[in-house]
């Protein structure tokens, strides 16, 4: 049982996430001397990761794309107080995750996970091809009755829980990252993203074969 073949991951080697946190840190020097215009960089680089993870959280295209912007705009307030000290691409999935953290607890929503990522990413259709060997009107059900099962799994994990298997499995940062995105230790995030998966593979362990 893979609970990892419902997901998808974009990784990248440690070289390559080093010389972009390089680069991302030179286009901040330059907003910091005053080069406001180059932050416009940045949104282009990671406007659609970080909509991507707000979605993934609140399953709300309106309040993702105002939280997306909340978030630049934090960033973009406090850039000044950013010192490279962790990679810029960390420090604003930070923030992005604090707001949005925020604005669940503030209107009690709750988060949900969606295959629209998989289902309209053709890169992605051979995780569709792990799930179901279905063809037709049965694959689409099928599909469809898993999204609905894993929302509700998902609905039972706490907020903690389902940022952590978000995170991980559908933003694919690493411990490190999450823990420093979410102001804990990393053994924090080992246990709660085992604990996460455990319960999800006993929600969903009849759609996730061997």
């Amino acid at each position: 049982m893979n609970l990892s073949r419902v997901f998808t991951k974009a990784l990248t080697s440690s070289p390559e996430r080093q010389q972009e946190a390089d680069a991302d840190f030179t286009v901040v020097k330059q907003v910091q001397a005053g080069d406001v215009a180059a932050f416009d960089r940045l949104i282009l680089k990671y406007r659609e990761r970080v909509f991507g993870v707000v979605y993934n959280l609140t399953a709300n295209r309106e309040d993702a794309s105002d939280l997306t912007q909340d978030a630049f705009i934090k960033a973009f307030q406090s850039i000044n107080r950013f010192q490279g000290h962790c990679s810029f691409f960390t420090w604003l999935y930070k923030i992005a995750i604090n707001t949005t953290l925020s604005h669940l607890r503030k209107n009690r929503a709750r988060s949900f996970f969606s295959l629209e990522k998989i289902t309209e990413d053709g890169t992605n259709t051979q995780v569709i091809d792990q799930l179901t060997d279905k063809k037709g009107a049965d694959r689409d059900a099928c599909l469809q009755e898993l999204k609905e099962k894993l929302n509700e799994a998902l609905q039972k994990l706490s907020i903690p829980h389902r940022t952590v298997i978000t995170l991980f499995e559908i933003d694919g940062l690493s411990h490190s990252e999450i823990a420093e995105v979410m102001g804990c230790s990393e053994g924090t995030v080992r246990s709660r993203l085992h604990y996460a998966k455990q319960f999800l593979q006993g929600e969903l362990g009849k759609y996730l074969r061997s």
